[in-house]
């Protein structure tokens, strides 16, 4: 009966995965949100009125951050034929240094006498393309009937456009629904909370409610841990960038440095920014050379010494159990799992430290 059950809820956190996602980002947010809920009704707001006025201020500045995305990305629209000039010759470079490295291989290990047939061999070939294009060519046979028949009609445009905004649609559909989540959240904790002791009896409350608390504890923790160390990383980086006169290094910045925090793919995806934002500037190879070193050392002095210390200590698991987390939340909601792993694996080692029976599995989670 354990493995069925386990069974059917992973099948429904997968074919859920839009939904359980939703709630899931909601309630980080709803937590990370409270504390400053708290502060405004100690000014003699109503949970409702300090609620709407801190979700008003989360949005204004989601609203100016992604003004100022967007205004550098309409910048780097107007450089988009400089990027295209620099990638065309960066490509034909590798090519011509590609076909010289493969002549001269070719030289060095083969015999004169095949080097010779070759060149004979190509030069044949060359002439009776020459004599080929002399040729007046011939009129395409007209197919039959039965081949026009069972010729399959294409695929219209319209189609492949549908299948395409399809899978989107669910996501920005869930998507538009994080603002009301996180509102009445933040609105009706209290109410929600209380309802949910009630559904425990006696002793059973005390442990729920802590939990709840502890659940509570640790992804603001770990939230606030990792958004100081991604602005400690963005602030270096950009500097970083500012140095070398990086184009869009403002934006290019901190980009990187939080894209370094997701875990594993972290360090290839903080090198993205930097390295795009530099194909213009045609000061050659070390450049590219110079942020991707800068940019791992930032990584790994990130990764080895303030992450211990931001986030490490206060999710308390084990090196080999986020792996694990890691992997499994992959596997079942891609990229968006591989962020949300480590809280929620933390938050079921909070709820296993709180129940009496569970707490063996927390202490196998635990560090």
């Amino acid at each position: 009966m354990g493995i069925l059950a386990f069974g059917v809820a992973v099948a429904l956190l997968y074919f859920g995965r839009v939904f359980f996602i939703t709630v899931i980002i909601a309630a980080i947010i709803s937590f990370l949100l409270d504390p400053a809920v708290l502060f405004f009704m100690k000014l003699k707001m109503p949970r409702g009125v300090a609620s709407f006025v801190v979700c008003s201020l989360g949005l204004m500045f989601l609203y100016l951050a992604g003004l100022g995305i967007y205004t550098e990305g309409l910048a780097m629209l107007n450089d988009l034929p400089a990027y295209g000039a620099r990638i065309n010759e960066l490509v034909d470079g590798a090519t011509g240094r590609m076909d010289n490295m493969e002549k001269s291989m070719y030289r060095g290990l083969m015999p004169k006498r095949f080097q010779e047939e070759t060149q004979q061999q190509a030069e044949r070939e060359a002439a009776a393309r020459n004599n080929n294009k002399k040729k007046k060519p011939e009129p395409a046979p007209v197919p039959s009937i039965q081949e026009v028949r069972v010729r399959p009609e294409p695929t219209p445009l319209v189609n492949y456009v549908y299948v395409y905004l399809t899978s989107f649609y669910n996501v920005l559909l869930m998507a538009s629904f994080v603002p009301f989540l996180v509102y009445f959240q933040l609105s009706w904790g209290d109410h929600l909370r209380t309802r949910v002791l009630y559904l425990f009896d006696g002793a059973d409350r005390h442990v729920a409610g802590h939990a709840l608390a502890s659940v509570a504890e640790m992804v603001r923790a770990y939230v606030v841990g990792n958004f100081l160390l991604g602005l400690v990383l963005s602030l270096a980086s950009s500097i970083l960038f500012a140095s070398v006169k990086l184009p869009y290094w403002l934006i290019a910045g901190p980009v990187s440095g939080f894209l370094s925090l997701i875990p594993y793919i972290g360090l290839p995806l903080a090198l993205m920014p930097p390295m795009i934002a530099a194909l213009p500037m045609s000061t050659g190879p070390q450049i590219y050379l110079f942020l991707g070193v800068s940019v791992a050392l930032l990584h790994l002095f990130a990764l080895n010494l303030l992450y211990p210390k931001f986030v490490g200590a206060r999710v308390h698991l084990n090196p080999l159990v986020v792996t694990l987390a890691l992997m499994f939340w992959g596997m079942l909601w891609g990229g968006i799992g591989l962020v949300l792993a480590i809280p929620l694996t933390a938050a079921i080692k909070a709820v296993c430290d709180n129940v009496g029976s569970l707490q063996a599995y927390g202490k196998l989670l635990g560090d």
